[in-house]
């Protein structure tokens, strides 16, 4: 499949391709990429050591990880695998891919570890790969200084990074955490940035607590619907809603004219959109 004949519609490749493939992985950021995807969309937290690993978790997730021992990650002892509290080379002895997923059967089981992000970065360019890239900062304010840095200090990392990796332009930053998005036009203006709206806040609410107008606005897909979209498509923002799998759902946002879809079955938006070309 090919989708360059649809730029129309940036499909994004939740946590690589999660319905098949283990998430936030090498394989899964691999696979997304040899489909087509425009872009991969992944999240990221910061070890003890100032690495910046992707992760959705600042801690190992007992559904998907086990520990070096392959001993069993209890769920209320969790929070107790800190990655801020880890170096890399720690946090890179977990499997986080070979356990059964219930949420999604056929993802295959695969023995890897929590990639950096540079190591996603230098798997693109050994594509010559034009892929985006749309990144969430994992952070609340409940975690500030314990399971990850505080706004200043994470967005800071982040930006190192990103400027090193010459892949700026190919980058925008999403988050739910309005101070983390406050904190990424301070140090970088021209950062596109996505505002996160979870399924329990208000779309327009939630943007009024942000000082400027960020270029996406990337809300839970339920909150969406004609009326909302075309009144914030009208006044210049983008439209990229989240995590949309179901065949019915990924039809009606494209009826929607969304700006975007983040699923993790990449493949059946795809077969969706080349359907619909014809």
């Amino acid at each position: 499949m090919n989708c360059t004949k649809h730029p129309e519609i940036d499909i994004q490749g939740h946590r690589g391709w999660r319905g098949l493939y283990p998430e936030n992985s090498i394989p899964a950021f691999k696979e997304a990429i040899e489909l087509g995807v425009n872009t991969l969309e992944l999240d990221i937290v910061v070890s003890k050591d100032k690495k910046v690993v992707v992760s959705h978790e600042p801690f190992m997730n007992p559904l998907i990880c086990s520990d070096p021992k392959d001993d069993e990650i209890l769920n209320d002892k969790a929070l107790g695998y800190n990655l801020y509290n880890m170096d890399y080379t720690q946090i890179k002895e977990y499997d986080c891919g070979t356990k059964f997923h219930p949420g999604f059967p056929d993802q295959a089981k695969i023995k890897i570890n929590k990639p950096l992000l540079s190591d996603v970065f230098k798997l693109v360019k050994s594509y010559n790969s034009e892929v985006k890239f749309n990144i969430e900062i994992k952070s609340k304010v409940a975690y500030y200084g314990e399971y990850t840095p505080y706004p200043k200090e994470y967005v800071s990392i982040v930006l190192e990074l990103l400027k090193k990796s010459g892949l700026m332009t190919r980058v925008n930053l999403q988050s739910f955490d309005l101070n983390i998005l406050e904190e990424i036009k301070v140090q970088y203006p021209n950062m596109v940035v996505a505002l996160l709206v979870d399924e329990d806040e208000i779309i327009k609410d939630k943007l009024s607590k942000l000082s400027y107008k960020p270029e996406i606005l990337s809300p839970y897909y339920k909150l969406l619907n004609p009326k909302n979209v075309s009144k914030f498509k009208s006044v210049g923002f983008d439209i990229i809603p989240w995590t949309i799998n179901q065949e019915e759902d990924l039809k009606y946002m494209i009826e929607l004219k969304v700006d975007g879809i983040i699923t993790d079955y990449p493949d059946r938006l795809m077969k969706i959109i080349n359907a619909q070309s014809y």
